[in-house]
Parts: C-alpha cells; sequence; structure tokens
C-alpha cells in the first residue's frame, strides 16, 4: 500500500504564524490534490508545551535562531510555536482534512526538539508511526508539507531506516532555508529515497 504523510500543515507555520515558511500556504492546493490519490493518509502535529527548551522566550538574553546547547546537543532557537492547544498548533482550515485518518504528534518533551515524525531528535522515544504503517500493510510512504529542510527532511530519512521506499514530492513541500533544500535533495537520494512532482503522479 501507498500513503501520504502531511508534515505539521499548521498555522503557526503559515501566513501570519510565529513560525512561518514563506510560501508554506502554497503547498496547501497541492497536498488537497495530493489525498484523492492515496488510500491512506496521515498527518503530523508539532505539539509543544510551553516549557519546551526550543523556545527562544525560554532562554533570556538569546535571539531567534541562536544555536544553544541542550542536553549536549545543538539546538537552533526558535519563536514559541505550536504550542498545545493553540490555534498555531491546529491544522490549517484550509486544508483538507476528511481524508486524513490519523495525527501523530510530536515534541512534546520540553526538554527535546522532535522534527522527524517517527522519533525525537536524540531517538529516545518512537511516536509509533513506523508500526501504524506496517501495521496497514504500507510499503511506499510520499512525504509532502513543512519544513522541507527540518521535520520533512528528519522525517523521510526515519522512514528510509525504517525500511519504507520513501519519497518527497518536491512541489508539496517549502523550506526555512529554501537555499538548502538542495542539499537535503541530495542526501534523501544518496540514502535510497526518491524526489518526485505532483504531476508524477496526478498527470497534470
Amino acid at each position: 500500500m501507498e500513503a501520504l504523510l502531511l508534515i505539521d500543515v499548521q498555522n503557526d507555520f503559515l501566513g501570519g504564524g510565529s513560525l512561518a515558511v514563506v510560501g508554506g500556504d502554497e503547498v496547501i492546493p497541492v497536498i488537497n490534490k495530493l489525498q484523492e490519490h492515496f488510500q491512506l493518509v496521515i498527518a503530523t502535529q508539532d505539539w509543544h508545551p510551553i516549557s519546551h527548551k526550543s523556545f527562544v522566550s525560554n532562554h533570556p538574553g538569546k535571539s531567534v535562531y541562536d544555536v544553544i546547547e541542550v542536553r549536549g546537543k545543538s539546538q537552533i532557537l526558535w519563536p514559541d510555536h505550536c504550542v498545545q492547544a493553540s490555534d498555531g498548533a491546529s491544522l490549517s482550515g484550509k486544508l483538507s482534512q476528511h481524508r486524513i485518518e490519523a495525527v501523530f504528534r510530536k515534541g512534546t518533551n520540553p526538554e527535546i526538539d522532535s522534527y522527524s515524525a517517527f522519533y525525537d531528535n536524540e531517538r529516545l522515544k518512537s511516536t509509533g508511526l513506523a508500526d501504524f504503517l506496517r501495521g496497514r500493510g504500507v510499503k511506499r510512504l510520499y512525504i509532502a508539507g513543512l519544513a522541507g529542510d527540518f521535520c520533512v527532511y528528519y522525517s523521510a530519512k526515519d522512514a528510509i531506516s525504517e525500511g519504507f521506499v520513501t519519497y518527497i514530492i518536491e512541489d508539496a513541500v517549502r523550506s526555512v532555508y529554501p537555499e538548502k533544500f538542495p542539499a537535503v535533495v541530495a542526501d534523501v537520494l544518496k540514502q535510497g529515497g526518491f524526489v518526485i512532482d505532483s504531476t508524477d503522479l496526478l498527470g497534470t
């Protein structure tokens, strides 16, 4: 079976959000079309407690995008975003949601950031997504959403390592740093994944 994984299409990552990805809203019409092509659609949500260590507000004297050390690892400091149960954490109202069968929340541990849909950044906790997909007989996983150079990228790498044939749908992805996305593509291809366009699936 093939499945479509929608990464973090949440208000805070869209226009007007606290961590808006440039062009993020542009992926929604593409994603809405893609959903009708798949038997199984799942989504993720960043779901952070207000005390999350990745929030710049929890580090007085620091600035957004500063890099600090947390638990011995580098941590980018982000604007507060996708706080649990906030409007910013909600999936976009423009996103068609009637096909989404399950939503996997990540980033709930205040001490550890979590980019991948499968594991936190220290790989201490699984979201259960891999087992869910295997239970549904999924062999091929197609990934779309935000942001290409962070959560989409890390999700794709973990999907490959979990044994799924993995595709990033390039025109259904936008990045925080667009200039870095070619390196993402190169690494995903090197690891055995694929990068395609929605027209390869939809034919238009």
